[in-house]
């Protein structure tokens, strides 16, 4: 969670690393995805630690700037979910649960649904977590560090054994193959520059 102006740096830079992206800003049209998520992380900003009459609107304004990119790309992410190092690949319906927890350095495609069950528990998810196309992650579970969940699996049951992948309906552990060489550890990389 963003707590300072430091914080809010370092995910952005994170997010950055993440994304593989070289130049300094987001260009207008080519980089969508980074804009989405800097207004992402600038919205957590505003929300967590910026109070005040004026901040009331500035933090209006650049949600209603998130809501309709948003739609336009198919998100529905609420803010404070995910750890800094996000990697969203395509737009694409992405879903994730406003009381879920995401960790760092997590890559999402497109199609996936992290979400609630009856109970309405969501999931918490370790970090270093790939997630592949169409994947279903519902429920109050657990996902341990390093799982790679593979294309269109639906995990509805804890997974805690870590470095491992996951597939199928319902998920199960598949191979012992972790996400290293789907990700990006953004975080590590942040840490040493």
């Amino acid at each position: 969670m963003i707590k300072s102006k430091e914080d809010y740096l370092y995910y952005l830079e994170c997010d950055k690393i993440a994304l593989k992206k070289k130049t300094k800003r987001p260009r207008y049209k080519h980089d969508i995805i980074w804009i989405y998520q800097r207004l992402l992380r600038r919205c957590e900003y505003i929300e967590n630690c910026k109070h005040g009459f004026w901040w009331h609107f500035i933090g209006k304004y650049y949600k209603f700037k998130y809501v309709v990119l948003s739609q336009k790309l198919g998100f529905s992410i609420g803010f404070n979910v995910i750890g800094p190092g996000l990697c969203l690949e395509h737009y694409g319906t992405i879903l994730i649960h406003q009381d879920a927890i995401v960790g760092e350095n997590c890559r999402i495609l497109q199609g996936v649904t992290i979400g609630s069950d009856v109970e309405d528990k969501a999931p918490k998810i370790g970090n270093n977590v790939f997630i592949a196309a169409g994947a279903k992650v519902l429920g109050g579970i657990r996902i341990a560090d390093g799982v790679c969940i593979g294309a269109n699996a639906v995990v509805i049951k804890d997974i805690l054994e870590p470095n491992i992948t996951v597939g199928g309906i319902p998920a199960r552990k598949i191979s012992d193959n972790n996400s290293d060489k789907y990700i990006i550890k953004a975080t590590e990389i942040a840490r040493e520059q």
